[in-house]
């Protein structure tokens, strides 16, 4: 009895870490996103000539954060 206890605490710790790890992934990847490459990828356009892209794109960035930040405040 104490031995399936014991599995049952495995299992639902190993399921807690993962969940934690999907978690701490998502994290990572928006902050690389909206930190790193959001702004190479506008820089990237404009020098090779592609700012009626880039500025489109950086418009419709600030009004989503924009409107995020006024949602969560």
């Amino acid at each position: 009895m104490l031995t399936m206890l014991f599995i049952l605490a495995l299992i639902w710790l190993m399921w807690k870490m993962v969940l934690l790890g999907l978690k701490l992934t998502w994290g990572i990847a928006k902050f690389l996103g909206a930190i790193i490459l959001l702004p190479v990828f506008l820089v990237g356009l404009v020098c090779v000539g592609l700012i009626y892209i880039a500025i489109p794109v950086l418009i419709i960035a600030g009004i989503v954060v924009l409107v995020k930040g006024l949602a969560e405040g």
